[in-house]
């Protein structure tokens, strides 16, 4: 194979980018579908590839199949929701019963124990400190990395799927875990969902690549001011989340 063809390989590209632009969400899956055990093998196997800092491989992956665990899950999310509300957060949120009836259901945990195997001096000093929370963001970089090779892999075999994140919180944390079994040092860091979409799913809105995409230097036209950013929340963020990328005005 000569320099030139191994490095353009095309076809290859190009099915990824079909696994990846048809990686679409849904949050209402054919309830009466059961995920082949040899499919959760093969998303994690591609978890299990993924680069990781240190090759710490800082990940674990608990997979859900009693619908018991799967209603409790649910009934802490929907709980949250109701928290949402009663604060007023305006934060425009699904129907998380969705999760009760997800065919595939996988819990992502880490043990934050492995900032260890990062760069860091262990004497709590403030300079200790800066580099503590410098691997902390090596760390959920690398399982955020694990987790999206999950996520292509359950999209190559034809899923649909759901990705709960943000769910840090302490009392997150005290619900979830013993219903795990997850020891006290890890922590529950995200969710996914998988499998048939109930109905058709719709592709969401994407910035255009000239928006993300700069050259050498960054480009001031895509820089934001905070007025701005908080224009988007009010005016943009119901529609990107939850509509076709059609409907986006």
């Amino acid at each position: 194979m000569s320099g030139e063809s191994q490095y353009d390989q095309r076809a290859r590209y190009d099915a990824l980018m079909e696994v990846a632009r048809n990686r679409m969400t849904t949050r209402q899956f054919d309830p009466n579908y059961v995920v082949p055990r040899e499919h959760y093998e093969l998303i994690l196997e591609a978890a299990r590839h993924a680069p990781s800092g240190a090759n710490a491989q800082p990940w674990h992956y608990i997979v859900i199949t009693k619908p018991e665990i799967k209603k409790a899950i649910a009934d802490y999310f929907v709980e949250e929701q109701r928290l949402r509300a009663r604060l007023k957060m305006k934060f425009p949120t699904p129907n998380y019963r969705g999760l009760e009836t997800a065919p595939g259901l996988i819990v992502v945990a880490s043990d934050f124990r492995w900032t260890r195997a990062f760069p860091v001096l262990l004497d709590g000093s403030d300079l200790d400190r800066k580099y503590h929370e410098n691997a902390e963001r090596i760390l959920l970089q690398s399982v955020a990395a694990s987790t999206m090779s999950a996520h292509l892999a359950a999209a190559a075999l034809g899923y649909n799927v759901w990705w709960i994140t943000a769910i840090g919180q302490e009392h997150a944390q005290r619900a979830l875990k013993p219903l795990l079994g997850v020891p006290d040092e890890l922590a529950v860091i995200d969710i996914f969902c998988f499998g048939p979409a109930a109905k058709p799913p719709y592709k969401r809105w994407k910035k255009d690549l000239n928006q993300i995409m700069n050259w050498d230097r960054f480009d001031m036209a895509n820089y934001m001011t905070i007025e701005q950013i908080d224009a988007w929340v009010k005016d943009k963020r119901s529609q990107v989340m939850y509509r076709d990328e059609s409907k986006v005005d």
